[in-house]
């Protein structure tokens, strides 16, 4: 099978026939599903990077393709074929993530360590290209899932 992209991930996520899929709550999902592919499968999704924006994680090439839906809800499309493994860490994203809107689930990366980071010293509106650090979001992540193992 060839490597995915961010693009496939999002189809995914488009998939599910969701009246609600902005461009921002599909950004979300996909950097969660890229986090949660490093943390739980020790293997990234897919290679492009997540950069710091104002409002969270921002996938540049995915926002660039979806820029133009502004707010509004982006339509369904089908889902390319994953292997099991890939599969079951989106469903899970789906399964925890989903329930919540763009806005909800940009408060929740805000409170998380790897965006914090990346923004660094930065004002609340101050744009920002910096890059998130695979390793940062790898440990902070398999943090989390440790944790939750502990609870």
């Amino acid at each position: 099978m060839k490597p995915k992209t961010v693009f496939d991930v999002a189809n995914f996520f488009l998939s599910r026939n969701e009246e609600n899929m902005t461009h921002k709550k599909l950004q979300k999902l996909c950097y969660y599903a890229y986090s949660w592919s490093l943390a739980l499968r020790n293997k990234y999704l897919f290679e492009e990077e997540f950069q710091a924006w104002v409002h969270g994680p921002v996938s540049p090439t995915l926002y660039r393709k979806y820029k133009t839906f502004g707010w509004q809800p982006i339509p369904t499309t089908e889902s390319p074929d994953f292997e099991e493994e890939e599969l079951e860490v989106l469903e899970e994203v789906y399964r925890t993530y989903g329930q919540f809107t763009g806005d909800e689930l940009e408060s929740l990366t805000h409170a998380e360590k790897p965006w914090i980071e990346a923004r660094d010293s930065l004002a609340p509106y101050e744009p920002s290209r910096n890059s998130l650090n695979p390793n940062l979001i790898k440990e902070y992540y398999s943090t989390l899932y440790e944790q939750s193992q502990n609870d």
